[in-house]
């Protein structure tokens, strides 16, 4: 303090004296206070407080819930692969309709990830995957009994619609997570990805053989109702509502944290440090900012190549296996051969591939950072694919197919992991659905590789997606930020 008035100066001995009589001279502490105008407090952030709550029962009960809904997409992709041959024997579709099916759900999702976005990141993740849990069992059940080609198509894009919120599951998840433990639990939940494409080929080959695929669609469904009965238990991210102006509740889901993980709960005053305005969140054009725009649309372009391998991948596995078998392509209609037990315990072994290739994701990501490990992944993946044209026997082919979906499953959950970490709290839920939403483009695109193209050409058909593979891999070494060890961001002008 320079000078009080009516108090001594403290740099010499001049008094400075009012008209009115002064008042006593106070301790020189409490001039110090009398000087200051605002008295500091102590503050946290939500990622402060995540990280010192750590990684405890809160986050197992989330990891189950999220887990579950998980599952249940994967059964519903799964069947996917399933379901063209089937229709094939039962309803005499063609190649082309065997393709459409596959597409119409990739359309769906692609149609409604950045609505579902829009919706997480305005009125919570909660809210959007209650509503999806809901419409996904509805049309799953209804598409079992649809009675002609015309309303199964309508039903299963119907069904993608609700899909292209699944996504923000991870969103929800990685919100909670703390930093150092947040890649390698993103990762894990993968496993249950893979738990729900292992679930599928396994039910598929006990309900097929005597009830049929329309009894396999309806028993799909069932982790789908349980997840939709568990969601109003979910948590709603605290990082949203601090976001959306609501510290309150904020607070409320950081002591339940505490309380669930026997931490003591942070003192001190919930802050958030986010420059976007409460009416612009969950605005697309917001991803294509200066700043993010080089990193929206190098993810984008890799989220597309992935979901084209990946996707291609599952679909061709059927197709070779059965051409493998059949020792000829299917060109009519009407020549049908169902998948038999062989073709699903194979079909099954390529399912498993994606356990080990998630554990070796999570020990590569941390090591190496999620931009060298996705290259490197893509790189790994356009090999094995081009070996699919030296086809010499069903063990060589199996062998290749578990390598190649190993690698590419755990790709993309590193995708997974990347892109919410690199998006600010206000943007994050309409990034991940923008970048669910073009991935979608590519899913659709692959049925017409994977399953009418490789008829006429397995070289052609693998080199597309070798091709895809390799320009991805340099989409992912030029993404501008390495997000390994990088605290998840509130405010969308941090950048590095």
């Amino acid at each position: 303090m320079r000078r009080a008035k009516g108090y001594q100066d403290l740099d010499d001995s001049v008094v400075v004296t009012p008209r009115a009589p002064a008042p006593p001279m106070p301790p020189p502490q409490e001039i110090e206070m009398a000087s200051v105008t605002v008295v500091p407090d102590d503050t946290f952030t939500v990622t402060q407080a995540v990280n010192a709550l750590g990684f405890g029962w809160f986050q197992v009960k989330l990891s189950l819930c999220t887990g579950l809904c998980w599952m249940a997409d994967s059964m519903e992709m799964t069947i996917l692969s399933i379901l063209s041959p089937a229709l094939h024997c039962e309803w005499n579709i063609s190649k082309y309709q065997q393709a459409l099916t596959t597409t119409v759900v990739f359309m769906g999702m692609m149609l409604s990830s950045t609505f579902w976005g829009n919706i997480s990141d305005r009125y919570g993740r909660k809210t959007a995957l209650s509503m999806c849990g809901v419409l996904l069992f509805y049309y799953g059940l209804l598409s079992a009994i649809a009675p002609n080609f015309l309303w199964l198509l309508f039903l299963r894009g119907l069904v993608g619609f609700a899909i292209g919120c699944v996504p923000q599951s991870v969103t929800l998840y990685a919100e909670f997570l703390p930093t150092k433990q947040r890649a390698k639990c993103v990762v894990l939940l993968d496993c249950f990805w893979a738990l729900g494409a292992c679930l599928e080929v396994a039910l598929a080959l006990v309900v097929m053989p005597t009830l049929g695929v329309h009894w396999l669609l309806a028993l799909s469904t069932i982790p789908l109702l349980i997840f939709a009965l568990i969601c109003p238990w979910l948590p709603e991210s605290a990082r949203f509502h601090v976001a959306s102006g609501q510290p309150d509740k904020a607070l409320s889901t950081l002591e339940q944290i505490a309380k669930d993980n026997g931490r003591p709960m942070l003192l001190g005053r919930l802050v958030c440090d986010d420059s976007v305005g409460i009416g612009q969140r969950g605005r697309l054009k917001h991803l294509l900012i200066p700043h993010l725009r080089n990193t929206s649309l190098l993810l984008w372009f890799i989220w597309m190549s992935c979901a084209f391998c990946y996707y291609g991948l599952v679909l061709m596995t059927t197709e070779l296996f059965e051409s493998d078998a059949h020792g000829a392509s299917e060109t009519c209609a009407a020549d049908c051969r169902p998948l038999h037990t062989t073709d699903y315990m194979d079909l099954l072994w390529t399912t498993l591939a994606e356990f080990p290739g998630i554990f070796a994701t999570i020990f590569v990501i941390e090591k190496f950072g999620r931009k060298k490990t996705m290259a490197c992944q893509f790189v790994i993946f356009a090999i094995c694919v081009c070996v699919l044209i030296y086809n010499g026997n069903r063990t060589f082919l199996t062998c290749v197919l578990f390598l190649a979906r190993g690698i590419i499953a755990g790709l993309f959950q590193a995708a997974y992991v990347y892109t919410p970490e690199v998006y600010p709290t206000a943007l994050r839920s309409t990034a991940v659905g923008a970048c669910s939403g073009v991935a979608r483009l590519g899913a659709m695109v692959t049925p017409y590789v994977a399953q009418v193209l490789l008829k006429n050409s397995i070289a052609i058909a693998t080199g597309v997606y070798s091709l895809a593979a390799i320009l991805a891999a340099g989409a992912c070494l030029a993404l501008p930020i390495e997000t390994k060890g990088r605290e998840m961001r509130d405010s969308v002008t941090a950048t590095n």
